[in-house]
């Protein structure tokens, strides 16, 4: 079991209210993804559900047990910091075994549990050696072990990835999602970056101002955004806004359509405009256009789109997949 609820969370310090009302339940098994800008309250949140921080009101419960009064190594928890916090003086066997060592574990079984989790992560090679002796990706799997090894009811994952190159993040994303399948463990996840939000997630909570704006899988936030937060936070490039006095639509505040969602030809369409750049990805082609009717437009062209800045070109949005704004920022259905 590793079910999760929160009920309530509020979190202030001094006068400053950083989470306002937290209400949220996760599955056993389930991969919930936090995902908000900086300063939403997703790591605060996340170190409240360890126990390293402490609600100012409200109660966490894991498996269906109040935690207030639970200490943070006696919850059942394991924490993957932003940074890998290795002991630079300890191999990777010792540093994943440590924490077992320290709790007491029969060392037969710390043999055991470090060789189970070094062969899922494929560390078996670098056991002996120091982390100064591994990449930064190995370093992080290491941590990974460190907490798989525990044998949680909770894995919690605070920013990863942040501290990889990009080739790194997707190689170690692909091995978190595999460990997640593998294990069917319950994990919940802390990035900035919708992207690994969207690949990852069995659920994503999306946080603002220190609320959840919106809870679902992480198709249905693309395709049915609760309000314009959440519309403008999922997909990339980000979905466009155009007021919609500006084209004169009546009883809406905002028009919003997604790049994707957007074809363009050089002889007619809803949009005209000029080409100010384009960029060139192989699979895609993002145009950005100075239309006269609804401003700066993105566009997501897939495939090779051979255009020079200062063109004119025609843009037409799909009517099928056009989102409607009330003056709330509410969708409106």
């Amino acid at each position: 079991m590793g079910t999760l609820k929160l009920e309530n969370i509020r979190k202030s310090f001094g006068s400053v209210d950083v989470l306002k009302g937290i209400d949220l339940d996760v599955k056993d098994g389930e991969l919930v993804v936090f995902v908000g800008p900086s300063g939403c309250g997703k790591s605060t949140l996340l170190r409240v559900i360890a126990g390293l921080e402490d609600a100012t009101s409200g109660e966490v419960l894991i498996d269906d047990e109040a935690a207030g009064h639970i200490p943070p190594a006696k919850r059942g928890i394991a924490m993957v910091f932003q940074t890998y916090a290795l002991y630079p003086h300890l191999t990777v066997r010792d540093n994943m075994g440590l924490g077992l060592k320290q709790a007491g574990t029969p060392a037969a079984e710390i043999v055991s549990r470090v060789a189970k989790a070094s062969a899922m992560l494929s560390l078996d090679d670098y056991l002996a050696r120091r982390p100064a002796e591994l990449s930064g990706g190995q370093r992080q799997r290491v941590a990974i072990g460190r907490a798989l090894v525990r044998e949680p009811k909770l894995f919690l994952f605070d920013e990863p990835l942040s501290n990889l190159d990009a080739a790194l993040r997707v190689n170690t994303r692909l091995e978190i999602a595999k460990l997640h399948r593998d294990l069917n463990a319950t994990m919940i996840y802390v990035t900035h970056d919708q992207v690994e939000a969207m690949t990852l997630a069995d659920k994503i909570v999306v946080l603002n101002n220190g609320r959840i704006e919106q809870i679902g899988a992480p198709m249905e936030l693309y395709n049915s955004p609760a309000n314009l937060f959440v519309a403008g936070f999922i997909g990339s490039p980000k979905m466009n806004f155009v007021d919609a006095e500006r084209l004169g639509h009546d009883g809406v505040k905002t028009i919003g359509v997604r790049p994707e969602h957007i074809t363009v030809d050089p002889k007619s369409g809803t949009w005209s405009g000029t080409v100010m750049h384009a960029e060139h990805l192989g699979a895609d082609t993002n145009l950005y256009l100075d239309s006269k009717e609804a401003g700066l437009v993105t566009i997501r062209l897939f495939g090779e789109y051979k255009v020079e800045p200062g063109a004119v070109l025609y843009a037409t949005p799909d009517p099928a997949k056009t989102y409607h704004f009330d003056a709330a920022g509410k969708v409106m259905a």
